[in-house]
């Protein structure tokens, strides 16, 4: 990727942090022939490839293909889980060239084995109707601390968590699920503040890509906080199944987005989470909605 953090020196935002440069890194994407690319996973891992990674990857090997067109819809399924010591090869399927729009599919694998499929959409933006649910009202992010300040004392608890790489900066209006447990409140909606953990150059795909990689962060959090439960404070197995997003207008994701989930249903060992990102001024910038397997094994 031509579009490099040396772009940004002169922007007036802040230098990427050290984590958003690995997230850069990952997103610039070898090249290995025609729509075939090749992603690496960064030296911080989860146990399996985390599935904003596969998503955003994915999301600039379809976009390299598509020329200008903005991307207007993606629709992923995760087939297995990545191993985190390989590259994963990314093969883009051309199934349209319109005017205005394009179509493609984008496959994820390593060792000829798939472990994600995903349909893009591009589609030039024009006039038409418009309308949106108006942003919930919550607090200002620079009144709010950082996710990181609340992993205090649950350094045991968290371990995988503060591990991870952290390139998006986020800031939760309520409590997190495990300050939430030891209250004993449920809470069946999150909202969180997000950016970039500084400035992103100018190239519009890499900002799609970074909220796609961020869309997968903090959107089952309702499935659990509806039951009051926490991540690492009970015992719950989560995996992503399938994971869909709608981009409704331009907007950049160095500045802030309000993230807002909540949970329609849980049923059959699988739990449904919807998500909108909100611009700071209000406007519905894009709407998630994520499938995840999701299974509680109380203490006995």
């Amino acid at each position: 990727m031509s579009s490099s953090v040396d772009e940004m020196i002169d922007t007036g935002r802040d230098e990427p942090s050290s984590d958003l440069r690995v997230l850069l890194d990952l997103l610039d994407l070898e090249e290995l022939g025609p729509d075939v690319y090749l992603g690496n996973h960064p030296e911080k891992v989860w146990s399996r490839t985390f599935g904003g990674q596969l998503v955003s990857q994915a999301i600039i090997a379809a976009g390299r293909t598509a020329g200008e067109r903005p991307l207007h819809a993606i629709n992923a399924h995760f087939v297995r889980g990545g191993d985190v010591k390989k590259p994963i090869e990314y093969h883009v399927q051309r199934h349209r060239d319109g005017r205005a729009l394009a179509n493609r599919t984008v496959t994820a694998s390593q060792d000829g084995q798939e472990l994600f499929v995903m349909l893009a959409a591009f589609q030039d933006w024009g006039k038409g109707l418009e309308h949106a649910h108006d942003a919930p009202v919550v607090p200002d992010p620079e009144s709010l601390p950082r996710v990181e300040e609340h992993f205090a004392g649950f350094e045991d608890k968290l371990e995988m968590f503060i591990n991870a790489p952290h390139p998006i900066d986020m800031r939760y209006t309520n409590d997190p699920a495990w300050i939430l447990k030891g209250t004993g409140a449920k809470l069946n909606h999150n909202r969180v503040w997000m950016r970039t953990d500084g400035a992103l150059p100018d190239d519009p795909l890499l900002h799609v890509a970074a909220l796609g990689y961020s869309s997968d962060t903090t959107v089952l959090d309702s499935i659990i906080t509806t039951h009051g439960l926490s991540w690492g404070l009970d015992r719950i197995l989560a995996a992503t199944v399938n994971h869909s997003i709608w981009f409704h207008r331009p907007f950049r994701f160095d500045d802030w987005s309000l993230y807002a989930t909540e949970s329609p249903v849980a049923a059959g060992s699988r739990g449904l989470a919807t998500g909108r990102f909100y611009s700071r001024s209000g406007e519905l910038l894009a709407t998630t909605v994520q499938e995840g397997v999701i299974r509680h094994f109380p203490a006995r």
